[in-house]
């Protein structure tokens, strides 16, 4: 509402042509503003939303940039909802002034020129939100707040690897354990697992416990989950184990398209043999079925923890 934005520029004392931070309901509705698909944006929303740093992204016509936030208050949560669309929500404080901490703080400035007031308490965390500029070519911290530098930097610096099956109960878990097991001494590479066909959340199968607790690896904690839009986007590498499941994932987010290859890709295997990359699903089978899938998971894990 462009009278709503004048006033509130207004209120604020802001400077003209300086954008205001989005507040969205959903991380969904990020798409709404941005075609960024860089896996250094869906890294920091799934490591600091619903919380406090702003990211700014090229706008959707990229000749602008807009900067968004979901956050983590219940209040502003209900305000979202119920408006049913996004809300510009800057600061409560006047242009220069230091954010407020409290809503009788935030009255000194702007009482009689705002309409009405929501106290919700101290502000959890005694500061403002960071901001995060992901325009240029590296990330830039244009104001430290509740999530500094170094927590942003970190983010920003691991590599994300994640492995797609159907239940998330077999084959993706050796990968992610056995993988975790070889890249233990490498604390910049996240790794993860999910499933195509995950609905209620259940622990790995017991035949997958037993095959890699051979291995000196430990899965009971394990429990499944599955594939969304943000942990497919934040991945730097993507790996499934059937062209089904490659797919599913594509016509799910078709921009991720680079970064999917089968396990089996990463193994000796001639890539003449393309039929024979799907890797079969154990469940239901035999111990040594589980033995074998293992033994050819394992044997391409070894290929691709050369590349990482």
């Amino acid at each position: 509402n462009d009278k709503a934005i004048e006033r509130l520029r207004e209120v604020k004392k802001r400077t003209e042509g300086k954008p205001f931070a989005i507040l969205i309901g959903q991380v969904e509705l990020i798409s709404n503003y941005t075609s960024m698909t860089d896996p250094i944006l869906y890294k920091l929303i799934n490591t600091f939303w619903p919380g406090p740093l702003t990211i700014v992204v090229p706008g959707k016509n990229q000749k602008e940039t807009v900067g968004i936030r979901l956050p983590n208050h219940p209040i502003a949560i209900k305000l979202v909802e119920e408006a049913q669309c996004s809300i510009a929500a800057p600061s409560a404080n006047l242009e220069g002034k230091e954010p407020p901490k409290t809503c009788r703080e935030a009255l000194e400035d702007l009482d009689g020129l705002v309409d009405a007031a929501i106290d919700g308490g101290v502000s959890h965390f005694g500061s403002g939100s960071s901001v995060v500029d992901l325009t240029g070519e590296a990330p830039a911290i244009l104001r430290e707040g509740v999530v500094t530098q170094e927590q942003v930097e970190s983010v920003v610096g691991t590599k994300s690897i994640i492995f797609i099956c159907t239940g998330n109960s077999c084959r993706s878990v050796m990968a992610e354990y056995l993988f975790k097991d070889a890249l233990k001494d490498r604390p910049d590479v996240h790794i993860s697992s999910a499933g195509t066909g995950v609905f209620i959340q259940s622990t790995a199968s017991a035949e997958t416990i037993s095959v890699l607790s051979q291995e000196g690896i430990d899965a009971k904690g394990h429990v499944s989950s599955p594939v969304n839009t943000v942990l497919l986007k934040q991945a730097d590498l993507i790996v499934v184990m059937t062209h089904g499941h490659r797919r599913l994932i594509l016509e799910r987010v078709p921009a991720v398209e680079k970064r999917v290859y089968l396990l089996k890709e990463f193994s000796s295997l001639p890539v003449s043999l393309q039929a024979e990359l799907d890797i079969p699903d154990p469940i239901g089978q035999p111990h040594q079925a589980y033995q074998q899938c293992l033994n050819i998971i394992k044997e391409s894990i070894g290929k691709l923890q050369e590349l990482v």
